[in-house]
């Protein structure tokens, strides 16, 4: 007897909906003030990770560039 195989496509999609549902009810518990609050936080945190991760990544190609030169 064959079974259908798990973890596919459609089941992925389902929770990704399942999940969004729920961000939407627990932000409409939580009110705007907080909501606005948390995504302006992890706005912030997005935004200072990829500075640093430029910065790293500037960083390592001028020392590419240094021992080239040496």
């Amino acid at each position: 007897m064959k079974s259908r195989p798990h973890g596919g496509k459609p089941t992925l999609a389902l929770w990704m909906i399942v999940a969004a549902a729920d961000l939407a009810i627990l932000s409409a518990a939580a009110g705007p003030v907080l909501l606005l609050t948390v995504l302006a936080v992890l706005a912030t945190m997005g935004v200072a990770g990829r500075g640093l991760w430029l910065q790293h990544r500037r960083n390592v190609l001028r020392a590419k560039v240094v021992r080239r030169r040496a």
